[in-house]
């Protein structure tokens, strides 16, 4: 009885620390904020994250695909952002949180359309209204 109550408290805490990691933003460094100019070239509209998926030209021509992350559909679609509205070959301005390791991945903040100007804030879905 004590043996299965161990392995019960075990399993639990297991299931617990995978939710825990997988909801953490902590691979984002919060205190800096990279801005890039680039193409997108793939817009991953997916549960449970969306990824905007960007081409950025370095200055010696070769190209670095950098990944935004930023949160489901849902909160998207509240922010008003449609996967239309960043099709491939669009150009942008973007910005976000980069990931504390250095690979080129960030977590969005926002990002303007080069052609047009309009904004687009994956946050403003988080809101209640």
């Amino acid at each position: 009885m004590k043996s299965a109550g161990i392995a019960l408290l075990c399993a639990a805490l297991v299931v617990v620390t995978s939710a825990v990691a997988h909801h953490s933003d902590r691979m984002f460094d919060h205190d800096a904020v990279v801005t890039l100019e680039g193409v997108v070239k793939e817009f991953q509209y997916t549960n449970p994250h969306s990824w905007l998926i960007v081409d950025v030209e370095e200055e010696d021509g070769t190209v670095t695909t950098w990944g935004f992350e930023s949160g489901p559909p849902s909160n998207l679609m509240r922010a008003g952002i449609y996967p239309a509205d960043l099709a491939p070959g669009t150009r942008i301005t973007i910005s976000g949180h980069p990931l504390r390791d250095g690979r080129p991945a960030a977590e969005w903040i926002n990002a303007t359309r080069t052609d047009d100007g309009k904004e687009f804030f994956p946050e403003t879905g988080f809101q209640v209204r």
